[in-house]
């Protein structure tokens, strides 16, 4: 103790974690613990899951819930809603609006029917996908059939990626993939540090788009592209990247392998985007080298068509540039 980071819902934090900090405050003014006052370093309190309430009023006022998964909404011909009603007897049923997940309401979701129906890691995928650990997160079963396509996307890629393939591609989309990889990787690490799990995904489907612009290209910007990819989805689908991780000979067990660090070399490009001004006014973006020194910067800045298109002959006075970052033409 104290154990590194505690995760609860709300509850949890008014009812748990308010005895456990008392007991051991016990403990330590009774001299049963020592050098602990607070039994949790960290604590994150997650959101509530939501989803829509049904209703129907019986007689004598009582109040009867029915299950979403029971409900069908009926839709106009410009596809506005219009009502809902029960798919068993097809009568009217009411909509409380939406409200959290709870018994009492009847507006669960059952997890083995969604399990058994796409598998726990697309359940996983969109719970951690759909909002910030410690906000509310709205049910969508729309959302679910997204996370599902992506699972399906990265294991029909893999596939591929084992088939192997004698395709080649240009060294610069082989960097530019790296570059892009690494890039978003450096950013998922610090979403990872601050539990942002949200965006931890979002960094994965980034990466997964990545390595889709290389097609069946299996060279070694690939290979590893794809080993980082499994290891950042492992959190989130633990059963498809282990499997795909062995499958795919990255090694006997994903939960053993090192977790992936960006590279500083594949973050170095040759290339600098820098800012196009005519008389201080943003006109364009130019690449350029990035070695190019303030000579062959005033040249490519000039020749460049979102500079003529606004100098249009006009006698230049001075070009002044801010290596790195731009080119103010003077006219």
């Amino acid at each position: 103790m104290p154990v590194d980071q505690y995760i609860g819902g709300i509850e949890h934090a008014i009812l748990h974690l308010l005895y456990s900090r008392f007991w051991t405050k016990v403990m330590r003014d009774l001299g049963l613990i020592s050098g602990v006052d607070e039994p949790f370093a960290r604590l994150l309190t997650q959101g509530m899951v939501l989803n829509e309430i049904f209703y129907r009023k019986e007689g004598g006022g009582r109040i009867t819930y029915y299950n979403p998964a029971d409900v069908e909404l009926k839709h106009d011909d410009k596809g506005q809603r219009t009502g809902a009603v029960l798919r068993s007897d097809g009568k009217p049923v009411e909509s409380d609006g939406i409200g959290t997940m709870s018994k009492s309401k009847n507006n669960g979701v059952d997890p083995q029917e969604l399990i058994e129906k796409y598998g726990a890691d697309t359940a996983r995928l969109f719970m951690m996908f759909a909002s910030p650990p410690e906000q509310t997160l709205e049910w969508s079963d729309a959302g679910v059939e997204g996370s599902f396509r992506f699972l399906k996307r990265v294991w029909a890629y893999a596939e591929r990626f084992s088939a192997g393939s004698d395709s080649t591609i240009g060294e610069n989309l082989r960097r530019a993939t790296r570059f892009e990889v690494h890039s978003v990787l450096k950013q998922v690490n610090f979403d990872m540090r601050r539990h942002q799990f949200n965006t931890v995904v979002s960094g994965a489907m980034k990466i997964f788009n990545a390595l889709e612009r290389l097609a069946r290209y299996t060279g070694e910007e690939a290979r590893e592209g794809l080993s980082i990819l499994l290891r950042v989805l492992s959190p989130v689908t633990p059963h498809l990247a282990h499997h795909l991780w062995r499958e795919l000979g990255f090694g006997p067990d994903i939960l053993q392998a090192p977790w992936p660090e960006p590279d500083p070399l594949a973050l170095e490009q040759d290339e600098v985007e820098l800012v196009l001004q005519v008389n201080g006014k943003l006109r364009g973006h130019m690449r350029a080298p990035k070695s190019a020194g303030r000579e062959q910067l005033e040249q490519l800045a000039l020749t460049h068509d979102a500079v003529t298109r606004y100098t249009d002959g006009q006698k230049v006075k001075k070009v002044v540039v801010v290596p790195g970052r731009l080119v103010n033409v003077v006219v």
